[in-house]
This record gives C-alpha cells, structure tokens and sequence, in this order.
C-alpha cells in the first residue's frame, strides 16, 4: 500500500521498527490503562506490532506509527483497517497518541493525510471509524472530522477486560469528502 505519508509536521511510518517509540508515546498518560482503548501495554508492545504486520500481510490493516518530523519522536499510531477492496471501504481506527500531543493539531493532521490517501490515491467510496460508547473523546474528535454518526452495534466486540462493548460507527462517503476536506484544511490553517 504505502511506506508513509507526510503533511506539515508529522509522518505516519510503517509501525515496524518503532517499538521504543510507541512504548514511550503509549507511557506518555499511562494510556493502556484506559479500558476502552488498544493501547498496549509497554511489555506488550511487540506483540501490537507483530499483529498490526500480520494484519498488513492478511490484507486487513495497514498500521503507522505518527512521527513528529522535527524531533523524529514517535508520538502515537493509526490505522487502516478492515480494508474491503472489493467495494472501495476502508476504516480509519486503531488510533492513540501520546498524552502531551493530545487535543493539538496532530489527531486533525493525520485524519486528513489518511483521508487524502484513502479517497484521492486508492479510490475510497467510504472510510469508516468506529469507537467504544464510553469513549466519549474519541465520538468528539471522528465528529469534529466530518464524519457522520451511523449508528450503535449492541453488544459488538470484547474489550480486554473482558467486558463487551456497544460500538459507535461513523463514516464519510467520497461525495462528501471534497467539503470536509476544505473544513479540515481550513482548522489546520486559520489562526490560533
């Protein structure tokens, strides 16, 4: 699919080789103690990693790792996934960052560089996002994107507690992305 991508300060990167980093972005908040996260644990994060490349040679995600390029810091990670060639769908999910960068511009940037890939250069018909009904930050920040609330699966997918939980879907069809995608560029350029 692609090694990277780039916009303004930030790069996503394939996740392999970023180890150290992830385990320091993920430690930045303590953030796999939120129970509605994938967020793994310091010691786990080699296995997080092993499985995002094998989600990448089963043709279902595509992991990066989100780099600071100023710095080279590895600030957090994304992803596509659950990837649908045959009818052009995507998801966008798998998503964390680093506590300190938390509610800056970097969620913002990498959505947009995701979605101009996913609809500009492999021909997209819809992206999707899905997040945990407790996860109230992560409902904010896919609505500020654009996306449209499509509805709640009841009683979806195991958390790593071992409870289940409700999942809270969203998308962006290609015929709206053109406008989104001027909403976006505007936020990220207009004057703080």
């Amino acid at each position: 699919m692609l090694a990277g991508i780039g916009l303004g300060r930030w790069l996503a990167r394939a996740v392999a080789g970023h180890e150290a980093g992830l385990q320091a972005a993920a430690a930045d908040g303590a953030l796999w103690t939120l129970r509605f996260t994938s967020v793994p644990e310091p010691q786990d994060t080699a296995a997080y990693i092993d499985a995002a490349l094998r989600g990448r040679a089963e043709g279902h995600r595509f992991a990066f790792a989100v780099i600071e390029q100023a710095s080279g810091e590895v600030i957090g990670c994304t992803s596509y996934h659950d990837i649908v060639p045959a009818i052009d769908r995507l998801e966008i999910g798998w998503t964390w960052y680093a506590r300190r960068v938390q509610r800056s511009a970097v969620n913002t940037t990498c959505k947009l560089l995701l979605m101009q890939h996913a609809f500009d250069t492999l021909g997209a018909k819809l992206v999707g996002w899905r997040t945990d009904n407790f996860n109230h930050a992560s409902q904010r920040a896919i609505e500020r994107l654009g996306a449209r609330r499509d509805g709640v699966l009841r009683h979806h997918a195991l958390r790593r507690d071992g409870t289940v939980r409700d999942t809270v879907m969203y998308s962006l069809a290609a015929g709206e992305w053109p406008e989104v995608r001027a909403h976006l560029e505007w936020q990220l350029a207009r004057p703080r």
